[in-house]
């Protein structure tokens, strides 16, 4: 009674923070979902007026207009209509086809319906009904009309023709919706067409290989004519990503225009199944065919009767063998696609080995099939019941990598693209291209600014770690005389053995020279790296948490101390925690004696004559050792103490930088900066590998010399790849731009941040939920622990997993470190979107934690 009590009061207060945030906001960020029942094909048009309905109206009657099509259902959609009423290609579909039925003898149930309207468009349409009405929103305009051709004794095929938004104006719809009102958002146009999607059709998909129902979407205009908002329709219509039918231009100048329109689609990563154009003498698809080297397959239509008298039923007639072909070739691409996905699991298993994955543990059922991305959700494929596909949230930032919203991921695309072609790969040691330079330039004037003079390429983090070792003990040994006594004898033999400063729970990557600059661990034991010794001093670290709405400082025991005071480590916000006057308070100082001790032991050469030749960290939070926050009072005081003792300091940068933890580089937030750091990741946008180590001139001169031998002689076949650089210039713009990254603030100093992306309420809520032992939230980073016994807790522990499949069924796609629980987006995520994720977390949380007492009682 006590455990329902308890758990319907968290249940009440969640209730509340639903209505503080007035839940409906979230309305536009509601997962679609896809139903692939049936085949849906969107049609695409190179420009307007070249004969997107009448390839619509030609399918659907290649569809329903057979002796075997009885109780089949074709749909077809138009979601954006201009000039209406005069101009309706819904209502031309529908009447076409009964048309079509009654001249071919065929049974159809038809019917035709337009949805909403400007009012404009609803008082030409029904003035007695809409005359008064001043309003400027789009009207329900609930219009309805049908035709039955029946046939004794026979089941009607049917046909559903809707358009779902008509402006009066024969214009572009953005220009209409302008001009008449009626504005429509492209998250509202997108749910509205995904639930007629569901509601319009036959939910009976594939039954013993025959096909009962067929969708098109048609278009507007051309592939990049824009919607009601102004957005591209190729755009708008993304997140659906439904396969396509283009139909091209036929006429002179009509090959570059559809070129250029199918370069545009697969660009932005649309499938397109065929080509159709209008026969016009000019043989126009020889050279498409020639372009497209048969990847797609290119029908002619005859030409189209321009007597405006001609009722089109001849034509018809003299197209039906293209349109059925066309038709097949649609019905093939479907079947195929739902083939492909359906075997994907098993064949993944057969032939893949994940990393970090313990294969026994993952059955084909538990496999996440991702069928293509649109900035921060995966378009995920699914079984339950019927075959559809549903988004998914990437709370893992497809493992800290992603940052493009579906513009800047657009973008990318097309600037990569544009390397690819200018470029191919070009070697780099001797040379220089615009890429790679402005890419460097700018990562100085970014997270180098003030103290990076030098930047080398490579291409992941875990490979930057190993140059920044090298730059680091380089430099070292130049400093304290290992170098010239070295060259004066044997310059490949060495008796001083170099030794890092390094962070328990740290972790630098799995390349054999990274991994022994970190502590022991589950990555670096016998069973995963058997040459690992651990070459390093590796101090515990104080870290820093939430729970019960307060930010507290823990200690380990080396700095328990009767000196302290509470408010050396208990804040009332987090912000406190990074200000800079603690370096005059009594944990400084621990801190401080702390690390001075450790490294007196190496201040001369021992008996092993070994030596700490580098600081090495992961500034503010180590990532893959649990999304610890480590103190940044202590980490500031490791590199102020190495500055006395002329340490070489290497932040690795590779997760936390660019904005990852709410400012460009962590250096910011610690207010030190280092000798060395190493960057990937969201460098470039996560879109393509690339890493970068960073130093200083004195780093850099500790390598210059008469002889090739003393240079740093390490690379990659790929070193500044055009490509990578090319992506990496325009995410570092992108993303510290306030024009198109809308988090992006400047305080009073003119230093630039994110914008809180965590709800304040809802992270204290998490903090004092009793299943949780402590909340880190910075930046684009909410983690949480669960609480859990000793034995259940850690890397290995698959105590979250039955909260892990909870959260993917509600749509957000978490993978945990251990009993650790992460959501992580990405610098242009919206705060209502990180809001809705950790609304979804807490209820799974709930029904979590309810399960497990549940357990515990019995």
């Amino acid at each position: 009674m006590l455990l329902r009590r308890h758990h319907h009061h968290r249940l009440f207060r969640l209730r509340l923070l639903l209505l503080h945030h007035h839940h409906h906001q979230f309305q536009s960020f509601s997962t679609l979902t896809i139903p692939l029942s049936h085949p849906t094909y969107i049609i695409w048009s190179s420009n307007t007026s070249l004969g997107k309905t009448l390839v619509s109206t030609g399918l659907s009657s290649s569809f329903l207009l057979s002796p075997s099509s009885s109780s089949k259902k074709f749909l077809y959609l138009k979601p954006l209509q201009t000039g209406f009423p005069s101009d309706s290609d819904s209502r031309f579909l529908f009447q076409k086809l009964s048309s079509l039925s009654l001249s071919r003898n065929l049974p159809l149930f038809s019917s035709h319906s337009v949805l909403l309207s400007s009012l404009p468009a609803a008082k030409s349409f029904k003035p007695n009904e809409f005359s008064l009405n001043e309003s400027r929103e789009m009207c329900e305009l609930g219009f309805y009309e049908e035709k039955k051709v029946l046939e004794a004794g026979r089941v009607a095929p049917e046909l559903v023709s809707e358009t779902i938004y008509a402006w009066e104006g024969a214009l572009s719809p953005h220009f209409a919706a302008e001009r008449e009102g009626g504005a429509v958002e492209d998250s509202e146009l997108v749910k509205r067409l995904e639930t007629r999607l569901k509601e319009g059709l036959l939910e009976g998909g594939v039954e013993r290989g025959k096909l009962d129902g067929f969708c098109v979407v048609e278009t507007a205009g051309g592939v990049a004519s824009p919607g009601p908002s102004g957005t591209l329709q190729c755009d708008l219509y993304r997140p659906l990503r439904f396969p396509g039918v283009l139909v091209g231009d036929g006429r002179l100048g009509g090959i570059s225009g559809t070129i250029s329109a199918y370069e545009s689609l697969k660009l932005r990563g649309y499938d397109v199944v065929a080509i159709v154009i209008e026969d016009h003498g000019l043989i126009n698809e020889i050279p498409l065919k020639s372009y497209l080297r048969s990847r797609v397959p290119v029908f002619v239509l005859p030409p189209i009767p321009q007597d405006p008298s001609n009722d089109l039923m001849e034509w018809f007639d003299e197209s039906c063998n293209v349109f059925n072909s066309l038709k097949d070739i649609m019905l093939e691409a479907y079947l195929e696609r739902m083939r492909r996905l359906n075997e994907m699991p098993r064949k993944a298993g057969d032939v893949f080995w994940w990393p970090f994955t313990q294969h026994k543990l993952v059955p084909p059922s538990t496999v996440t099939v991702i069928d293509s991305r649109c900035g921060e959700n995966f378009s995920v494929y699914k079984v339950q019941n019927k075959e559809y596909i549903t988004q998914q949230f990437d709370a893992c930032a497809s493992w800290w990598t992603q940052g493009p919203d579906a513009t800047l991921q657009t973008e990318l695309a097309r600037d990569m693209g544009y390397a690819a072609a200018r470029f191919g790969h070009v070697m780099f040691p001797e040379n220089v291209y615009e890429p790679a330079l402005e890419c460097a330039e700018l990562l100085l004037d970014g997270v180098g600014k003030g103290w990076a003079t030098r930047v080398y390429f490579s291409d992941n983090g875990s490979t930057a770690i190993e140059i920044a070792l090298k730059m680091a003990f380089r430099k070292f040994s130049s400093d304290h005389g290992i170098l010239p006594e070295l060259l004066k004898n044997n310059p490949t033999e060495s008796c001083t053995e170099l030794m890092v400063l390094a962070l328990k729970g740290s972790y630098h990557g799995d390349t054999l020279g990274a991994m022994e600059a970190q502590a022991p661990s589950s990555f670096t034991g016998f069973l995963q790296q058997p040459w690992y010794t651990g070459r390093g001093l590796f101090l515990d670290p104080p870290t820093v948490f939430m729970h019960n709405g307060k930010w507290t400082v823990s200690l380990p025991e080396v700095f328990h101390s009767a000196t302290l005071k509470p408010e050396d480590t208990t804040f009332r916000s987090r912000d406190e925690i990074f200000l800079k006057s603690r370096d005059e308070s009594n944990l400084a100082g621990l801190y401080s004696l702390y690390v001075s001790q450790q490294l007196s032991q190496y201040s001369t050469l021992s008996e092993t004559n070994k030596q700490i030749g580098a600081l090495i960290m992961e500034p503010i939070i180590q990532g893959a050792g649990g999304m610890h926050m480590v103190d940044p009072l202590f980490q500031r005081m490791l590199v102020n103490e190495c500055r006395h003792c002329r340490i070489p300091v290497i932040f690795d940068e590779v997760f936390t930088g660019f904005w990852r933890l709410g400012v460009e580089s962590a250096a910011e937030l610690l207010g030190c900066v280092p000798d060395i750091a190493c960057f990937a990741k969201l460098m470039t946008g996560g879109i393509i590998p690339l890493a970068a180590t960073m130093a200083t001139d004195a780093i850099f001169d500790s390598f210059t010399g008469d002889s090739k031998l003393k240079a740093l002689l390490h690379g990659h076949s790929y070193s500044a790849h055009a490509m990578g650089c090319t992506a990496a210039a325009k995410s570092i713009k992108w993303f510290k731009d306030p024009n198109t990254n809308l988090n992006i603030t400047s305080e009073k100093s003119q230093k630039m941040l994110l914008r809180e992306l965590w709800d304040a309420e809802l992270v204290q809520q998490f903090s004092s939920h009793p299943s949780i032992s402590r909340v880190v939230t910075l930046g684009t980073l909410f983690a949480l622990e669960l609480q859990a016994d000793e034995s259940d807790a850690g890397y290995a522990s698959l105590y979250a997993r039955s909260l892990v499949q909870m959260l993917r069924e509600d749509c957000i796609y978490t993978r945990p470190l251990g009993n650790v629980i992460y959501v992580m987006c990405g610098p242009c995520t919206s705060p209502k979107m990180c809001t809705l994720q950790l609304l979804k977390l807490y209820t799974k949380l709930e029904e979590f934690t309810l399960v497990k007492t549940k357990m515990n009682i019995i």
